[in-house]
């Protein structure tokens, strides 16, 4: 069941001075996507793709120049107070009123959730155990890292128990201890309560480790919509390792005859080829008595493929 329904959603923005030299720029351009119940999707592109200003617009902080967005099966526009109160967000780079303390901060939080004052100091005092930063309670937010900041982040989106939560680089200021806890706590989220959640990353291990599908977005549009592994297998080339023991100059100029990327440490040997060419590969080298030995083959990742379409 959808309980997010995006269609020909579109973010145009007017810069210049009227009636002097006004332009526009688009970064979000005509996208359509749904997320389900209980579902994890990945949002990923470069920088400037339009993600931020997808999920800013998701979140009603920004208002689409085109397109509707639907919550629960209800019209964003007209029902958007409801539909946040079943919404949660967390920003990697966000921040919180700095002289207000960790505690007041999340307190605020929980009022304007309506959350009943014990469920309120219970729920806040579970998260902040849970992210390591019980003890941080009575201090400013101002005076707090990058990464503490984060995870009150995290336990501010979480705090209401929502049905959906936003995250936009959830774990970008974390060490990688914390941020394999959070992702533990994400699938924890999602296999307790069956909440469904919209992520954007730059980490590729953490796209692919937590989510069922993922939307590609290039310059405002999105030209892929599918699992992390489906999109590494659309990369046709793989990297076949292997260690050179006699002819290593010979499978240089092989290599370099054929047009293949390759990379050379001592006689270690690294080359991307086409899957289905490797079988002739080798039988090449072995005609022209190159030896070879250690042999591995690397298949394509998710972050190959992000690789690929910003070429």
């Amino acid at each position: 069941m959808s309980i997010l329904r995006v269609r020909n959603l579109t973010k145009t923005f007017t810069t210049g001075w009227w009636p002097f030299s006004q332009s526009t720029y688009t970064a979000v351009q005509s996208i359509s996507f749904h997320l389900n119940k209980g579902e994890i999707v990945g949002l990923l592109g470069s920088n400037g793709a339009g993600k931020t200003t997808t999920i800013q617009m998701l979140l009603g902080t920004l208002m689409p120049t085109d397109g509707s967005i639907n919550y629960f099966g209800k019209d964003f526009a007209q029902h958007r107070i409801a539909a946040l109160q079943r919404i949660g967000y967390a920003s990697g780079y966000a921040r919180l009123p700095a002289r207000l303390t960790v505690m007041e901060n999340l307190d605020i939080i929980g009022r304007i959730y309506r959350i009943p004052h014990r469920q309120r100091v219970e729920r806040i005092e579970k998260l902040l155990s849970f992210f390591g930063i019980w003890e941080a309670r009575d201090r400013q937010t101002g005076t707090l890292s990058a990464g503490q900041t984060t995870r009150v982040m995290l336990a501010k989106a979480f705090l209401a128990e929502p049905d959906i939560v936003l995250l936009d680089e959830p774990t970008a200021s974390l060490d990688p201890d914390i941020a394999h806890e959070v992702r533990q706590f994400i699938l924890a989220q999602r296999k307790e309560r069956g909440v469904a959640l919209l992520i954007t990353s730059h980490n590729m291990n953490e796209v692919t480790e937590l989510c069922d599908r993922v939307l590609v977005l290039k310059q405002g549009s999105i030209i892929a919509d599918d699992t992390p592994q489906g999109l590494a297998r659309s990369i046709a080339n793989v990297r076949l390792n292997l260690t050179v023991t006699q002819g290593l100059e010979d499978v240089r100029l092989y290599i370099e005859r054929m047009d293949l990327l390759y990379t050379f440490d001592d006689a270690r040997l690294t080359i991307e080829i086409d899957e289905h060419e490797i079988a002739q590969f080798l039988i090449t080298l072995s005609k022209n008595n190159i030896l070879y030995s250690h042999i591995s083959i690397d298949k394509p990742t998710l972050e190959d493929y992000f690789l690929n379409i910003t070429k």
